[in-house]
């Protein structure tokens, strides 16, 4: 799951690399992981444990949901009849508790194991309760999922992927073949007349300004003093990577002293374009499809005055 801020992003810089390989080089102009985190293959950039860790107490459990988040998903899971729902950036487990336990049959799937132990201790601890134990959870990678998620007949109802998770896969062979694939491969998780439900950044806004949009957390309501700084990679005078350094402050527990402990740790995210990502959609549907998208889980229209932070699709497999 995700590295989902939502704050205005406190610092912002630019580099802009000419030529040469797209794998091999963004590491000589910044570090894109934190320590710790390995470098090849689909990066889990949350491997040394650090990050994974004080995320989960950032985004705090199903009861710190915002109301408009969770209503939003549950009303239009219902609307298209939706049971059977796979979670593919499950991460700590938060969405995926939410709707277990509004009686959804879940798989949930991350590449990260470190976040999984999260999802995991969670169904353990209410193993007793019959959804709960029926809940499954699986590592698996976006390039291979067909491979690492069995697809019950035709497919699932329902697909998500939020939390500004898919931006996470990185681009080094700078073509989005990669990109295009894990789409694909999503995709064919969706049963006809299922639907797939994933977001975004306002990365448009953010390319244009140097800053995140101004709005509320529309996924959790954190409490966490935080700051965050961003990094922005151009290769070929293109936007290639989002690099953002946070700065959580972590509650002490009892006995540990008197200063709260600052934990630092970076992200890096593809910065997709709304307009660029829906055409990445439709190619993975092989245009079979209807889309809508949404600005902060409301309504959106090209050019409305309010910029929302995150653009969410909804995109229903013909049938």
């Amino acid at each position: 799951m995700t590295g989902c801020s939502r704050r205005p992003l406190a610092a912002f810089r630019s580099w802009n690399v000419p030529g040469a390989g797209v794998a091999g080089m963004v590491d000589s102009v910044y570090r894109t992981r934190s320590l710790g985190v390995a470098a090849v293959g689909l990066p889990d950039q949350y491997a040394d444990g650090k990050a994974a860790k004080v995320w989960q107490m950032y985004i705090g459990d199903t009861r710190s949901r915002t109301e408009e988040y969770k209503s939003w998903v549950l009303s239009l899971l219902r609307q298209h009849n939706c049971q059977r729902v796979l979670d593919v950036a499950c991460g700590t487990g938060v969405d995926s508790i939410m709707l277990v336990e509004e009686g959804f049959n879940m798989v949930s799937v991350d590449a990260s194991d470190k976040m999984l132990k999260y999802a995991l201790k969670a169904r353990w601890e209410r193993r007793k309760e019959p959804a709960f134990d029926q809940w499954v959870i699986e590592e698996a990678n976006w390039l291979t999922l067909p491979q690492d998620v069995q697809k019950p007949g035709s497919g699932f109802d329902a697909v998500i992927c939020l939390g500004n998770s898919f931006a996470h896969l990185p681009d080094f062979k700078g073509d989005q073949s990669d990109q295009k694939l894990a789409l694909q491969n999503i995709a064919s998780m969706v049963k006809p007349g299922g639907i797939l439900i994933i977001d975004h950044r306002n990365y448009d806004y953010i390319l244009e300004t140097g800053r995140a949009p101004q709005g509320k957390n529309i996924y959790y309501q954190s409490d966490l003093t935080k700051d965050i700084s961003t990094s922005v990679l151009w290769v070929n005078n293109k936007p290639h990577m989002i690099t953002l350094d946070y700065t959580i402050q972590v509650p002490l527990e009892a006995g540990q002293g008197s200063s709260p402990e600052l934990s630092k740790f970076r992200l890096s995210y593809y910065p997709h374009r709304l307009e660029n990502f829906k055409e990445l959609l439709k190619g993975a549907f092989e245009g079979k499809c209807e889309q809508s998208v949404y600005g902060d889980f409301k309504s959106y229209e090209p050019g409305q005055t309010q910029a929302p932070c995150y653009f969410i699709h909804v995109v229903r497999r013909s049938s």
